[in-house]
């Protein structure tokens, strides 16, 4: 039998564990043999299925699904974690399946792990302490990032890939299945392989995502000279390319990317033509 509360729309399932100080916003169902934590806050009609562990100082936001044998807010996985209070906390509509792991931040980092809104998280993935996820990042099955890791938006990572700590994937990035990813991989890059080398241009993502075909084809000229054989930095190229990038915020984005400081190398193509690797004709 459930435990309802008609006023709000909660519902309770029996067998489920939770513990007083736990805050349920409107309509949260709470499946068989769940256990929510003192410290989580869960906000309007999130749904826990059923034996998902939700503990810690996490807030789940609206409408966030959790499927089965989910752990959310457990702690690092790090020796430096002394038990300090730190957080974690999920965005709206985002969607976790079975067996995915998500932990605290750590008290001498960030303090939090944050995932943004309209994600997807298949089964098994995991995002480790500190890590900060933007909107619309979807994780196949088995993905695995280390501490401090940064995903922008839109970037999807194949299964069984691995990100390295610290690493920044820009947004719209493709992280291709089992790459084993060590270094900062620009926006819009398409990379692959163990040890994971730049394969491009995520181009069926920039189409996928309305991109202008002018848009597109500057992307890729960018591409070009961003990672020319011409005897000079990568830096350099990059100064040079946001110089030269005109109106295009695209090509801005990337050069500005490689220019920002990173803890990190950049991910950098393959040794074969530059002209295959960005899809010029």
């Amino acid at each position: 039998m459930t435990l309802a509360h008609p006023a709000t729309g909660i519902h309770v399932h029996p067998t489920a564990l939770v513990e007083t100080g736990a805050e349920f916003g409107a309509g949260v169902i709470v499946g068989p043999f769940c256990h929510v934590g003192p410290n989580v806050k869960l906000g309007a009609n999130v749904e826990l299925m059923s034996h998902c562990v939700v503990t810690g100082d996490t807030t789940l936001e609206d409408n966030v699904r959790v499927f089965p044998h989910a752990v959310l807010g457990g702690e690092p996985q790090n020796l430096a974690y002394k038990g300090e209070r730190t957080t974690l906390r999920v965005g709206k509509n985002t969607v976790i399946r079975e067996g995915v792991t998500m932990h605290l931040g750590t008290g001498n980092a960030l303090g939090e792990t944050v995932v943004g809104e309209n994600c997807m998280f298949l089964a098994y993935s995991h995002v480790a302490h500190d890590c900060i996820i933007g909107d619309h990042v979807t994780f196949a099955n088995n993905v695995m990032i280390g501490g401090h890791t940064r995903i922008d938006d839109r970037v999807i990572v194949g299964g069984g890939a691995a990100i390295h700590q610290f690493c920044h994937i820009g947004h719209h990035a493709f992280i291709g299945g089992m790459a084993g990813v060590e270094h900062d991989v620009i926006p819009f890059g398409l990379v692959m392989g163990n040890r994971a080398h730049l394969a491009g241009l995520n181009l069926v993502g920039m189409k996928r995502s309305g991109m202008a075909r002018d848009d597109i084809n500057a992307l890729r000229h960018g591409f070009k000279k961003l990672f020319a054989d011409n005897g000079v930095s990568l830096r350099e190229n990059a100064a040079k390319l946001a110089e030269d990038s005109g109106e295009s915020s695209a090509v801005r984005d990337i050069a500005m990317f490689v220019l920002t400081d990173s803890k990190r190398k950049f991910t950098t193509p393959a040794k074969r033509s530059r002209d295959d690797a960005a899809g010029i004709e």
